[in-house]
């Protein structure tokens, strides 16, 4: 009998032994669609979407006026990794997502992560985030949760962030021109 993939809905549920104990993360996010990648009965990786940690990115991205259509590709996890999964799960969960929406999604350089997966997809480049610090939180939550001691802080390593539109040709062709970042070529280096 042949493998076969598919690409469906999964519960919140279904998504935390993947982000709690396979993601590096190690905490869940908002979490507003969640996508599983089932090998025949069996669900082998996750993607999610959800609000971005930081409310003024659904501005910043691209403009007041499509802040509703802005999400973040928040947890890509697999059981696995095995070769094509991830394209495929992130590409399938795209087309089930509703439309229009711009997909923002970062790739951790402190992981040695340089977003292969996003630009195997199509994502655009639009630029690599600063270093910082931000004030500690408890048990490793995000910094939005923070203990409210400034002087406790820890290090956010840099990301390269990358932007999916999806939407009918207008749809794009609008929220292209709204970008706020440029699009610009692919990092290499690395191992993802």
């Amino acid at each position: 009998m042949k493998s076969k993939y598919k690409v469906a809905r999964v519960s919140y549920q279904s998504t935390k032994p993947f982000i709690l104990d396979i993601h590096y993360a190690k905490r869940m996010p908002s979490i507003s669609y969640a996508f599983g990648l089932h090998l025949d009965d069996d669900l082998v990786g996750v993607v999610t979407y959800g609000s971005p940690a930081s409310p003024s990115l659904c501005k910043g991205v691209a403009g007041i006026e499509n802040k509703q259509n802005v999400i973040e590709l928040n947890r890509l996890v697999l059981k696995n990794n095995v070769k094509n999964e991830a394209s495929f799960l992130v590409s399938k969960s795209l087309k089930l997502l509703p439309k229009p929406k711009v997909i923002v999604s970062y790739a951790d350089t402190k992981e040695n992560h340089v977003g292969y997966i996003y630009q195997a997809c199509n994502f655009y480049f639009t630029g690599t985030t600063k270093p910082r610090t931000d004030m500690a939180a408890k048990d490793g939550k995000h910094s939005r949760h923070c203990l409210g001691d400034r002087t406790k802080r820890v290090k956010r390593s840099a990301k390269h962030r990358y932007i999916y539109l999806i939407g009918d040709k207008k749809d794009k062709k609008k929220l292209k021109q709204d970008l706020k970042y440029p699009i610009l070529n692919y990092p290499k280096g690395g191992l993802q």
